[in-house]
């Protein structure tokens, strides 16, 4: 989400006549785009920003942009701590940014922290990292409330983007030659739900937009984050098994296989029937790839609860897992909770759920050599090899030489917990004369 924020920021000030730069240094505007869900990256702005004091001084006419959660989260905050920010502009106010810096430079620092998103972020111009890849928003906000998670806070509720201007963004960026798309949402398979018309019940229309997508003409994969277990609905299985560009691949977060600590996180869903939906999306999208998002040290757990959550892990067999040991967020419910539990505790835990996880991601991987897959060419990757992603999200490295965005299929020949090897098949004559 903050890398596709971050285009549409680099588009913006582009449009406005500004070129990148590599050094702070020669800037006349830096833009840090923040991150609110884990504690250090509070500790990372205050950090950047104390490096560029020296900067601005040296600089006067240099503009210095807060963005993103934080500054949503921080708000005037920011600005008392390192009054030489010039604009603190939050996750809803992007399209001022231009006018919020006019504005800095003519009379001062600005703050917009607005509540409610009235453009979406993709509609504004974007300057792609990628000329293969496109993040595409469909939905803003979450109406979980997890009490670990800063993000409804930050985002606010879920605000789905129209699908027709879904699919025109779609087939703009296939015009370009983008071959694979991201649809983006803080708990993407919901989206619609909000669209449901007036006095009827809530529907969420997940599948029926991956069916819509399926059909633009140029793409060739579909991914999508980060979705709810609780809303991979039949419809949505169905849809990712019956469209053929959709790929094999979901994240799945599980937190904590505890029930009495997904009760206390305000998770709708407990280990049994977690295990239960993951056994029906496998049954019907066979060799799909699963991961997680599992967090250590919520705030009362003991040895019996994370013990639990290693057997869930265990029987889960996840592809690979982001663990977190867990960071108490301001504004969260969970941040005045009792028994938060010591740091020693927490690093112990975590190690182990590492050290297993990493086990079964080699295990996983291992079950792949030998077999042929399609890789998407990302760029040079080790010791001057390709780097490239199936189709399942697994990264590959072979040697040979490809263009970035180009398809090629390769032969695995060595599984890592973190990555694959492979070589590349050659080209059929049909294919290359076609």
């Amino acid at each position: 989400m903050n890398e596709h924020d971050s285009e549409r920021i680099a588009g913006l000030l582009e449009q406005d006549g500004y070129a990148p730069t590599p050094a702070a240094a020669e800037a006349e505007v830096v833009v840090l785009n923040t991150c609110a869900v884990r504690e250090n990256a509070d500790n990372r702005l205050y950090g950047a920003l104390g490096h560029l004091k020296p900067v601005k001084d040296a600089n006067p006419r240099l503009r210095i942009v807060v963005a993103g959660c934080l500054a949503q989260k921080d708000q005037g905050r920011i600005q008392a701590r390192a009054p030489w920010v010039d604009v603190v502009v939050g996750t809803h106010a992007l399209p001022g940014l231009l006018d919020l810096i006019r504005a800095a430079k003519r009379d001062g620092p600005q703050m917009d922290v607005r509540e409610y998103t009235e453009v979406f972020p993709s509609a504004l111009p974007s300057r792609a990292g990628s000329p293969y890849h496109a993040w595409v928003s469909v939905s803003v906000g979450c109406d979980n409330h997890c009490t670990f998670c800063i993000v409804p806070l930050v985002r606010g509720a879920q605000r789905s983007r129209a699908l027709g201007d879904i699919l025109a963004e779609v087939q703009g960026v296939a015009a370009r030659g983008v071959v694979e798309v991201t649809l983006l949402g803080q708990n993407v398979n919901t989206y619609g739900r909000d669209l449901t018309a007036p006095h009827s019940a809530p529907r969420p229309r997940f599948g029926e937009l991956l069916r819509a997508v399926n059909e633009v003409d140029g793409i060739r994969r579909i991914r999508f984050v980060s979705p709810h277990p609780h809303d991979f609905t039949d419809d949505v299985v169905e849809a990712m098994a019956e469209s053929g560009r959709v790929c094999e691949h979901i994240h799945f977060p599980l937190q904590s296989g505890s029930d009495r600590m997904l009760r206390a996180m305000r998770r709708s869903y407990r280990a049994e029937r977690y295990l239960g939906w993951l056994d029906r999306i496998r049954a019907a999208i066979p060799g799909i790839a699963v991961t997680s998002d599992i967090i250590v040290g919520f705030p009362g757990e003991t040895e019996e609860d994370f013990e639990r959550t290693l057997e869930v892990t265990e029987c889960a067999r996840f592809d690979a897992a982001f663990t977190f040991q867990y960071s108490p967020r301001p504004g969260t419910a969970a941040a005045g909770f009792d028994e938060q539990v010591p740091k020693a505790v927490v690093q112990e835990r975590f190690d182990r759920l590492v050290d297993l996880q990493e086990r079964i991601s080699l295990e996983c991987n291992r079950q792949l050599v030998g077999r042929s897959a399609e890789i998407l060419v990302e760029g040079e990757g080790r010791k001057g090899n390709l780097r490239g992603r199936t189709r399942t999200n697994k990264l590959v490295h072979t040697p040979g030489s490809a263009a970035p965005g180009t398809f090629v299929t390769a032969r695995i020949t060595e599984a890592h917990p973190h990555h694959l090897t492979g070589r590349l098949e050659p080209v059929p004559a049909e294919a290359r004369s076609a």
